[in-house]
């Protein structure tokens, strides 16, 4: 071994070490996996509404935000007092749960965890203290029909008042389970009717779970070639559906990065479409989309862009979609969900940043509460159902329309936001997704390149060896001549 060796071998060391540092901070200040407040007795769960007059107005709506907190900002959320409950669902790694909080006292007042997998949440009109949610369970032989092979996929409707913690099971459906078979999101059409995004045969349906009966089914096939989006065994990945004032449905087809449109009786308007595949400057695989019709300003179409970890608004003007609105932090690591509320606010889920957020039309984070990774979809409750009551941005903002609301403050958010960009959003959101929920994004991805080092180390290590076998073998040690320098 040279000199020259051993020096790199320290550095090599010291570097991964020093890569490593952030991990050991997060380890060592991990917090547990779930939402760990204290919750209140069931039955005092009383439903508040956010009082749009208690909330930040709109008289300074045309400033932007670029830069980080000014003191306007810090003084908005020092004013700022959020009320109502919020509720939200994880669908993976925290572990599952739907659970409400107060966002007045901190407190939870209610939580369920019994579904491996809760994927939607919305009021209901079954009563105030009324939720319906989809969930899932991935169940072994004893449980899955005849017809499937174990393991299958359990996705259920249900409603819970959480109240009294009554829970009446609207409708239930088997099928193969694939890693992305589960039913991610079903909106109202009717009583007893339900339009539903279906992962597992890539399309949306409408089943009236009185009869069991499915009555209407929109194809992705019908309309969109194999070559584009996703795998095979997930190639539309279709995770929200909504049902619009003048019978429309909207679609969401993450694989594809598209909005989608479906008129029930003609199909697909494809002058309406919202995104193209690929087209990652739009959409990447986004989740969760709301439309804003005209009477509240649109139309439009308030998006979580998920893999590029932003929340983006897109205007309808002159048969073009034209954004009016993007928001993002340098915490902000796969978004899956906002919901404009009717105090013109914005409720946003933080997927990898693992935090529920309201931030203001110019940007200013207003609330924020920490929530387990893999949180999904919030609703607040006695708002309406996600976006309903609300403004499109433009609307709000009047004729400015700027777009960037970014709230990445100061050198050191700024190098944060850059340095996570380097990295393939696909790459980095997938490998959090498998890492301890402790792990924070920066840490994921220092932890990213310590192991490519640590690798490329391994491999420079082991061609070093195979060379040095190599001139064994030929009776050459390969040292220099005792002659030579």
């Amino acid at each position: 071994m040279t000199i020259d060796a051993r020096r790199v071998r320290i550095v090599l060391l010291l570097i991964v070490v020093v890569l490593a540092l952030p991990l050991m901070v997060d380890f060592a200040t991990r917090s547990g996996s779930v939402d760990t407040t204290d919750p209140g007795p069931a039955t005092e769960a009383t439903p508040t509404t956010t009082n749009p007059a208690s909330a930040e107005t709109t008289e300074s709506v045309q400033s932007t935000v670029t830069g980080g907190t000014n003191h306007t900002d810090r003084q908005a959320q020092a004013d700022y007092e959020p009320t109502g409950l919020v509720a939200y669902v994880v669908d993976a790694q925290g572990p599952s749960q739907l659970t409400i909080v107060d966002r007045s006292t901190g407190e939870r007042v209610f939580n369920r965890s019994d579904y491996d997998l809760y994927h939607d949440v919305d009021p209901t009109p079954a009563g105030e203290q009324t939720l319906f949610y989809v969930a899932s369970n991935i169940r072994g032989e004893a449980i899955c029909p005849a017809r499937l092979e174990s393991p299958c996929a359990q996705d259920v409707f249900e409603r819970v008042n959480y109240s009294t913690g009554e829970v009446e099971r609207l409708h239930t459906r088997f099928v193969n389970y694939n890693g992305s078979s589960n039913i991610h999101d079903a909106d109202r059409v009717a009583e007893g009717k339900y339009l539903a995004a279906d992962i597992q045969y890539d399309r949306a349906y409408v089943v009236d779970i009185r009869t069991d009966t499915v009555e209407w089914t929109w194809n992705a096939a019908s309309e969109f070639n194999q070559s584009s989006g996703g795998a095979p065994n997930d190639w539309t990945h279709v995770n929200d559906v909504e049902v619009l004032e003048d019978g429309r449905y909207m679609v969401n087809l993450r694989n594809q990065d598209q909005v989608v449109f479906i008129d029930p009786e003609t199909g697909m308007d494809h002058n309406w479409t919202l995104g193209a595949d690929g087209n990652h400057d739009m959409l990447y695989e986004q989740h969760n989309a709301d439309y804003i019709p005209e009477s509240q300003g649109g139309p439009a179409v308030l998006v979580a862009d998920s893999e590029n970890s932003r929340i983006v608004e897109y205007q309808r003007r002159n048969d073009t979609w034209e954004r009016t609105w993007l928001w993002t932090d340098e915490r902000m690591r796969w978004s899956r969900d906002a919901d404009r509320l009717p105090n013109n606010n914005t409720l946003i889920t933080d997927t990898l940043g693992t935090r529920l957020l309201e931030v203001s039309p110019n940007g200013t984070i207003l609330w924020e509460r920490e929530v387990p990774r893999g949180v999904y979809e919030a609703e607040l409750l006695g708002t309406g159902a996600e976006s309903d009551g609300g403004l499109s941005m433009a609307a709000i903002r009047g004729t400015a329309n700027q777009t960037d609301v970014s709230s990445v403050g100061g050198v050191s958010g700024q190098l944060q936001k850059g340095f996570l960009g380097l990295f393939p959003p696909l790459v980095l959101h997938g490998f959090l997704y498998v890492m301890p929920t402790w792990v924070s994004p920066l840490s994921g991805a220092l932890l990213l390149v310590d192991l490519v080092i640590v690798v490329l180390w391994g491999l420079g290590e082991g061609v070093r060896f195979g060379r040095r076998q190599y001139r064994a073998r030929r009776g050459d040690s390969g040292e220099p001549p005792a002659s030579e320098d």
